[in-house]
Parts: C-alpha cells; structure tokens; sequence
C-alpha cells in the first residue's frame, strides 16, 4: 500500500492497464475519495480502497484494471 501523504488532492488516478480512472477528491481514512464531477464518476462520488493504490508519481496509479477498480469502487454517501 502506497503512502497516503502522498496523495494530493486533483491527482489523477490511473488504473494498471493505463486508463483514466478518476481524480482524488480527498483521502478520509484507508480510502480515496474520487471527484464526483469526473466522467468516469457519473456524477457520484465514489470510494477506492488504499490497498488498491500500486505507487504514487505525478498520478495515482492502482494495481488493477479500470473495469476491475469500477466493478469494485463503492459510492460515497
């Protein structure tokens, strides 16, 4: 698991197959919470585990596929 302090707020958050995922809304506790207004969100927020989180550059790249982490993902209340 990647060092929380790390992510920033707005970083985008890249999937292991290279596709666009989402962008950090805040980190609250283990997870990340993802920008609502983001294409990929649909208008929710939603919720990714740090667990989830492979390394930390410019981007926050996860160690699974975008179908994968979106099957996954759970919507913030």
């Amino acid at each position: 698991m990647a060092d929380a302090s790390q992510i920033r707020e707005h970083m985008e958050v890249v999937s292991a197959d290279d596709h666009h995922v989402g962008r950090v809304d805040h980190v609250r506790g283990a997870e990340i919470e993802l920008a609502g207004l983001d294409l990929q969100a649909m208008g929710q927020h939603h919720l990714i585990p740090l667990s989830w989180v492979d390394w930390v550059d410019d981007k926050v790249h996860l160690n699974l596929s975008r179908d994968d982490a979106k099957d996954r993902w759970t919507k913030a209340n």
